[in-house]
């Protein structure tokens, strides 16, 4: 047991320098500059020992024997005593600067690291992690990976300081330097007492910092479900539950911690008073002089110095080793996608959509689609039909490479997305999903989205989207700001908006996965006939459940199960499939119209 707790302690304290030495291959010339500073800082603070020595020797003993001091002595004092301050002045400017931009720079670089790599992988990813987890990874895991760095250059610095402090006690008495530095076991032991115990509660610390963000998310991604159902008090008795474990665990370290930085600043005062004492005897026997005794004690306060700065450097190790494992598991993660050199042509108005015996699955042995393959000539519409579970947005989601298949392909322009470069299908594919996001900016930069469009192609776009209306209704028309998710518009003006983006690029592939469910009949077929008008020879896939859609392409695939059991017009599907019709027809006589006029807000 006892074995296996030193591992612990060394393996924390061994996993906390690795992880410095990550900051310290990264930003070398800041670290050598901070610590310059840290060994300037020692160094003078050393020198005040000698200082300190030197004038007791020459100025004040001499003073007491003889009731007088020459006074260029006592100048030369003073000068030696400020010359030391202000030169430990601009070490300590350089130390703490340097330290506080490496820190910084190294949250910013791991933070743009782990956002990149959220953004890599693929959907299938997020979909196994909370939102709060990732948040609490790019936020406080990178904030307490790299906390360790602000005491670091301090704790190197004062070692040069120790190094020389414990050189001069060596030399100006040996028998009493011993004495002091049996202090040093002691630190080793409390240090790897504090590792096993903290360790653990570090970790827990992490996790649930994770957790409480991830049930914030929730209860403010939900706001209205929470709200309508009455459930204000239980969704905060669930935080509070996860926020008072936190607070326990923390307070259970911050215990930890509080002992152990006593003991810590306690250790070296024990071994003064020991000199003292030692040094006593050692003077009234004419073994010493009494200058060494005040410099051999004054160096062990010395020395009590760079021992708390180890001691705040290696109390930081436990948050910092967890919160870099934490980090660096997002980094390692797998699944990032490959991407080819392919390019599609860009001329081209409409592209050639081909799905070829398509299979994929969330679960082995559970395939969503099996086998489907179909193709869509450039220019045409196709409607995807199916009951709910079908496998049509899963459908859309590989249309759009947010994932990948288990089989088959599906290629554009004869291309698989595969073999397409990085970007390349964003060029030639928009989607509209039936959920619409809107970001909290204005609706010129919604729809525009950082694409170099002018005013006159935002509001061509919004046109054939009809929310040319409402728009220009709006306080400020495109520069109006539309809240966090676009909470000031209705539903169905938040899917005219999502539509106008999709259509600002001029995209050869359009895919609507429901794009108009919210709103009403009559604003729908208005946009269809917008998009049939200013389309431009584009390929359009429409997941769709309202007859009239529906009417409008000009093949309809039938999706059962994750298996295409029929295709052709819409006419002659009514006619010849039963099930077809009796889908269509309930979902048309089940669906509830929607008021809503093209200048209505909520």
């Amino acid at each position: 047991m006892a074995r296996a707790e030193q591992r612990v302690g060394r393996s924390t304290t061994l996993e906390g320098f690795a992880v410095l030495l990550v900051a310290i291959r990264r930003e070398p010339w800041i670290f050598m500059w901070s610590t310059l500073g840290s060994v300037l800082f020692g160094a003078l603070t050393v020198a005040d020992a000698w200082v300190l020595g030197w004038s007791t020797d020459h100025a004040v003993l001499p003073a007491f024997r003889h009731g007088e001091i020459r006074p260029g002595l006592l100048w030369a004092v003073v000068a030696l005593f400020v010359g030391v301050a202000l030169l430990r002045a601009v070490g300590i400017v350089a130390r703490r600067l340097g330290a506080g931009i490496m820190q910084y720079r190294m949250q910013a670089h791991y933070r743009r690291a782990v956002t990149r790599q959220y953004l890599s992988l693929p959907l299938e990813w997020h979909q196994r992690h909370p939102t709060g987890q990732l948040l609490s990874n790019a936020n406080s895991d990178v904030e307490a990976a790299w906390a360790p760095i602000a005491p670091l250059p301090m704790a190197v610095g004062t070692a040069a300081m120790m190094i020389i402090a414990i050189v001069q006690m060596l030399l100006a008495d040996l028998v009493m330097a011993v004495v002091g530095l049996l202090v040093f076991p002691a630190v080793v032991v409390a240090n790897l007492a504090y590792q096993r115990l903290a360790s653990p509660l570090m970790t827990r610390a992490q996790a649930l910092r994770a957790e409480v963000s991830e049930i914030a998310h929730e209860s403010f991604d939900g706001a209205m479900v929470v709200k309508t159902l009455g459930r204000e008090s239980e969704e905060t008795a669930r935080f509070a539950a996860g926020a008072c474990e936190l607070r326990d665990v923390n307070i259970r370290a911050g215990r930890i911690r509080a002992a152990f930085d006593p003991v810590l600043a306690a250790l070296p005062n024990i071994g003064v008073l020991a000199v003292l004492a030692v040094g006593v005897g050692r003077v009234l026997h004419g073994q010493t002089a009494a200058g060494d005794v005040v410099t051999i004690a004054y160096l062990l306060t010395v020395v009590a110095f760079p021992i708390r700065s180890f001691g705040w450097l290696l109390g930081e190790f436990p948050r910092s080793v967890v919160g870099f494992r934490r980090v660096q598991h997002v980094l390692d993660a797998t699944g990032e996608m490959e991407f080819g050199e392919g390019q599609l042509p860009a001329e081209e108005p409409g592209a050639w959509l081909e799905v070829d015996r398509l299979t994929y699955s969330y679960e082995p042995e559970q395939a969503v689609l099996a086998g489907l393959s179909f193709s869509v000539a450039p220019g045409s519409t196709v409607a995807v039909v199916g009951a709910t579970a079908s496998g049509k947005s899963t459908l859309t989601t590989l249309l759009t490479r947010l994932v990948d298949p288990d089989g088959g392909a599906i290629r554009i322009d004869g291309v698989d997305l595969r073999e397409l470069r990085k970007g390349g299908l964003a060029e030639a594919v928009a989607v509209v999903p039936q959920t619409a996001f809107l970001f909290d900016d204005t609706v010129r930069g919604n729809v525009a989205l950082g694409a170099d469009v002018s005013d006159e192609e935002v509001w061509e776009a919004l046109r054939v989207a009809q929310a040319d209306g409402f728009v220009a209704a709006l306080p400020h028309g495109l520069d109006t700001r539309l809240g966090e998710r676009g909470t000031s518009l209705s539903g169905g003006q938040r899917q005219r908006i999502s539509l106008a983006r999709a259509l600002v690029r001029r995209p050869r592939l359009l895919i609507l996965d429901d794009a108009t469910s919210a709103v009403d009949p009559e604003v729908e077929a208005r946009i269809l006939a917008g998009l049939r008008r200013a389309g431009g020879g584009t390929t359009l896939v429409v997941v769709a459940y309202r007859k009239a859609t529906i009417a409008l392409a000009d093949e309809v695939v039938l999706l059962a199960d994750g298996r295409i059991v029929d295709r052709g017009p819409h006419q002659e599907l009514l006619v010849s499939n039963p099930d077809y019709a009796r889908l269509v027809n309930a979902y048309e006589q089940d669906a509830e119209p929607v008021s809503e006029s093209p200048g209505e807000r909520r």
